[in-house]
């Protein structure tokens, strides 16, 4: 009787840690104020979402947490025309000038180093919000190897053509605003974070404010 009674009582144990591990939540973000502070370009993209279609709001388990804040930041620009890489992990998602970097024009990329393999649930994106435009070719890729030759998992792609030769996706292009982009990415396990842009619709450089990786260790 005693014996059963221990199987009971850690079948219920266990049954409970998996209850709570399972828990979700309602993910919240921290917003900086709107400040538009010059006149956009014409933006003319052919796949550029409907405004009112915009996820502002998704699911996570419970235990997640911005795994990239105050991680190292490299890129393909390591020289940055304005601004310091790890300004994209500082925790600042102001518009004006100090508070991005910006690389070169055409394709480029900056890569978070998570510090050990995770399991990715949400990525906040902020690449540039004092004027309404738009980024073009905007990839983002989760992966084990440092240099994305292998075990890639793409979780965002608006490359409707493949003009920057990473591959073709189905997103769509979006207005950048003071709430950036929400993406889910639903568990996406890897060590490496890479953000890829081509450009935007007032200029041929590429801007990061901050990079939000939502994780959880990948080990349990």
């Amino acid at each position: 009787m005693i014996c059963n009674q221990k199987i009971v009582l850690l079948s219920l144990l266990l049954i409970t840690q998996l209850v709570f591990a399972d828990e979700i939540k309602v993910l919240e973000l921290e917003y900086p104020s709107p400040k538009v502070t010059s006149t956009p370009s014409p933006i003319k993209l052919s796949n550029l979402e409907n405004p009112k279609e915009t996820l502002k709001q998704i699911d996570v388990p419970s235990d997640v947490v911005n795994l990239a804040s105050g991680k190292g930041v490299t890129s393909s620009d390591p020289w940055p025309i304005i601004g310091e890489l790890d300004m994209a992990t500082d925790g600042d998602k102001e518009s004006e000038d100090g508070y991005y970097v910006e690389l070169g024009d055409g394709v480029q990329w900056i890569q978070i180093d998570l510090g050990e393999a995770s399991e990715v649930y949400a990525i906040g994106l902020w690449h540039y919000h004092s004027q309404l435009r738009s980024y073009r070719d905007v990839i983002i890729q989760v992966s084990e190897d440092p240099e994305f030759s292998s075990e890639v998992t793409t979780v965002f792609n608006n490359d409707h053509d493949n003009s920057s030769g990473v591959g073709t996706g189905d997103n769509k292009a979006y207005l950048e605003k003071n709430y950036g982009r929400l993406i889910p990415v639903k568990g996406a396990v890897g060590r490496y974070v890479r953000f890829y842009s081509n450009g935007n619709t007032s200029d041929d450089l590429n801007h990061y404010i901050e990079v939000e990786v939502f994780g959880r260790s990948a080990k349990g």
